[in-house]
Order: C-alpha cells, then structure tokens, then sequence
C-alpha cells in the first residue's frame, strides 16, 4: 500500500510541476539571449553577421511617444571589406524589434 502511495503522490507532483512550467513559459519575459538571437536572424537576411552583443539589463526606451522596456544591443556586418556597426532595441515583452540604426 505504501508503495502504491508514493507512486500517486510522485505523479501528482510531476503533473503539477509541469503545469507551472507551462504558465511560467507562457508569462515570462524574453531572455536577453532570445532577443539577441531574434535580432541576429532578422540581420542575417540581409547579409553575414560578423559580431554582436547585448545588454544584460533592460532599459526604457521612448519612440514615438510610447515607452518600452528593451534590451539594447548591436550587430557587426561587414560589407565591401568595410565593418558597418548597427545598434538594436528589442521590446522584453514580445521581443520585437523596436528600432535599428547604422551607429557611425
């Protein structure tokens, strides 16, 4: 009986266990690594990265009147023999890219 016991409380443990990961996954944030490597494909069709980084911390960012909370990062093409830096913010919510721009 107690075998049988402990099977069915280490089920029920497993069961649950998994539908909280299930609601965290679906509530949390993108990482920084996330958003790093969603910007680096959205660069990528346009041409070979040659290096890139990010921000471990968010921070505000305005456009257009609107506030977001984004990483900010860059991204290292070169074109012609030339290195052409752009830098990037992505959105922490929904890891959209909310501006990029060539860096002089």
């Amino acid at each position: 009986m107690k075998a049988r016991n402990a099977v069915i409380v280490a089920g029920a443990g497993i069961a649950a266990g998994f539908l909280v990961k299930q609601q965290l996954d679906r509530y949390q944030k993108i990482t920084p690594e996330k958003a790093l490597k969603k910007a680096k494909e959205a660069f990528n069709k346009q041409g070979p990265i040659s290096g890139s980084w990010i921000y471990m911390k968010p921070e505000e960012y305005e456009k257009n009147g609107l506030l977001y909370n984004a990483y900010r990062g860059g991204i290292t093409r070169n074109i012609d023999g030339e290195n052409k830096q752009y830098e990037f913010f992505i959105d922490v919510d929904t890891g959209a890219v909310i501006e990029s721009a060539e860096t002089a």
